[in-house]
């Protein structure tokens, strides 16, 4: 990749700046003051662009990969791709009705009319420990 990789700015991506690079890849400080760890796989794939940036502190783009994990954008294309596919909500219908079933079942665990079970417990713990008390 060539210097470009050093973006000001990128509405696609987020900005980082490479602060380590290790055999398991390498950590990134976002724009936003958050650590980000790149993958060994992509540090090795663009090793010339993350070394650039860890020798002179130029941003570099990247995509985002869940909360902590990063990697280099090639395009912006591939940016915009990668945030779809990060955006695509999955729902499971089979599981939704399992966990309403769950749930239903568990109702009468800790009914609304009575103590919730930790308050039962404490109650009964403090009741007995009445009865050990000296006088």
């Amino acid at each position: 990749m060539a210097d470009s990789d050093a973006a000001p700015s990128s509405p696609n991506g987020v900005l980082g700046v490479v602060i380590n690079l290790h055999a398991l890849g390498a950590t990134v400080r976002l724009d936003d003051g958050r650590l980000a760890s790149a993958n060994a796989a992509d540090v090795a794939r663009h090793r010339a662009a993350y070394g650039r940036s860890l020798e002179r502190r130029t941003p570099l783009t990247f995509v985002r990969h869940g909360v902590r994990a990063v990697t280099l954008c090639e395009s912006p294309d591939a940016a915009v791709a990668a945030q779809a596919a990060e955006r695509a909500v999955l729902t499971d219908e089979a599981f939704e009705l399992q966990l309403a079933a769950y749930l239903k079942e568990t109702e009468n665990w800790a009914p609304p009319d009575r103590p919730a079970p930790l308050e039962r417990h404490l109650f009964k713990k403090t009741q007995r420990a009445k009865a050990f008390k000296s006088d």
